[in-house]
């Protein structure tokens, strides 16, 4: 996406809930077998962990986010992964090494870019990352001008991104130029900053579904790099319509009846006419804040000698709908 809005609140109905909470057990809670082969090395004591606390901070900003499911369970999953891992490490235990190299693959406007800093955040609350900030490029940002030109700068961006995330947007066109492209020498010095700076940050790659599965099949080492691929989908028109509800509510105005069956219609056309180039939250967005400023023309207006009362103020009409 490059920055898509998508905050909102959902329903409690339409989505799941859970219930996170990290219960260390004693050696009593174990029955059987189990206690039983534990008796010969009692477990540490582990003490609670901060990032427990750290994740309800996480947790609060992935919330109110609509028809994320999946990529919520995701990132709680890297947390639990995490978390356990730093339990392990506490009980004399192996804690492993994972590799959080990403691709994300959905189309503008389905939350790519606010992921990305969330899990930013999250990896440096677990230790991952010193930094946790984001750094977002596209092509224009990686490939240069000239021979050699292109490896500097994607150098420099890869120094300014260690601690963090690295968000490549658009990553697909590195590799639409053909093998003279200068876009192959950016992708050759990220690969090879994924080893020379393992672990120091990470590297997220955006793009379309369709573009980013072509850009993975042009260099077969590619995909093995990245064992976290997650999938974006669009949002329904009822999810857009939360959506909208959220954003208005945000910035204090109401969107009526009558205003909310007209976006949707809308929201149902657009769909339908522009399917794979639909800005999801983003369109949204732009409709919503061209008729606040349509809402304020229409105020003056109408008010010119008099001061409108906190409801029109508040008020989107249908007529501020120009759609």
């Amino acid at each position: 996406m490059s920055g898509g809005v998508i905050s909102g609140t959902g329903s409690s109905s339409a989505r799941p809930s859970r219930q996170i909470n990290v219960v260390l057990r004693s050696q009593e809670s174990f029955s059987g077998g189990a206690a039983h082969a534990l008796d010969a090395e009692p477990i540490p004591q582990v003490k609670p962990l901060p990032a427990v606390d750290h994740f309800a901070d996480i947790q609060k900003e992935l919330d109110p986010m609509i028809g994320m499911d999946s990529v919520k369970a995701l990132v709680y999953e890297i947390y639990a992964l995490l978390y356990i891992g730093r339990m392990r490490l506490e009980a004399g235990l192996s804690g492993g090494s994972q590799v959080y190299h990403m691709i994300f693959k959905g189309n503008p406007g389905t939350g790519k870019t606010t992921i990305a800093r969330i899990v930013a955040k999250l990896f440096q609350k677990m230790g991952v990352l010193s930094k946790g900030h984001l750094i977002e490029v596209e092509r224009a940002d990686l490939v240069g001008e000239y021979i050699g030109h292109t490896a500097q700068k994607t150098r420099d961006l890869v120094r300014k991104a260690l601690g963090g995330v690295l968000f490549v947007d658009e990553a697909y066109s590195l590799a639409r130029g053909g093998e003279k492209d200068f876009g192959k020498e950016a992708i050759d010095t990220l690969v090879k900053a994924m080893e020379d700076h393992r672990n120091q940050f990470v590297l997220i790659l955006a793009g379309y579904p369709l573009e980013i599965e072509q850009f993975l099949a042009t260099n077969p080492g590619l995909p093995s790099r990245f064992p976290l691929q997650i999938e974006f989908p669009d949002y329904s028109v009822d999810q857009l319509l939360q959506i909208g509800e959220q954003m208005v509510k945000e910035r204090d105005y109401v969107l009526l009846p009558q205003s909310m069956f007209k976006l949707r219609q809308h929201l149902i056309q657009e769909k339908l006419n522009d399917l794979f180039s639909f800005s999801n939250a983003r369109f949204v967005r732009n409709i919503l804040e061209k008729a606040m400023r349509h809402q304020a023309v229409r105020l003056i207006g109408q008010y010119s000698s008099t001061i409108p009362t906190k409801s029109e103020l508040m008020s989107i009409r249908p007529e501020d709908l120009k759609l």
